[in-house]
């Protein structure tokens, strides 16, 4: 499978019942050169505050970039064209 160079991080909100437009945030990420934990490419924001792990079937872990750092319960990765 094909890795990609972007991708679009869905964060959807707590408690939210169904994931609609209005209860979901949206970031832009790009690959970088580094891996995570299981060994797939790591994605981050211009800002490399939010970084993910992204697998080859857009499973998405969420990685750390500080200290006191909570991430969303539900993250769906969305390939960009």
């Amino acid at each position: 499978m094909r890795r990609r160079d972007e991708y679009e991080l869905i964060f959807f909100h707590a408690g939210s019942s169904t994931p609609a437009a209005a209860d979901e945030d949206v970031v832009v990420v790009h690959r970088t050169d580094r891996s995570g934990p299981g060994g797939h490419p790591v994605y981050a924001d211009d800002t490399g505050i939010v970084r993910a792990e992204i697998s080859d079937h857009d499973e998405v872990r969420m990685i750390a970039s500080g200290g006191h750092q909570e991430h969303a319960p539900r993250v769906r990765a969305r390939p960009r064209a």
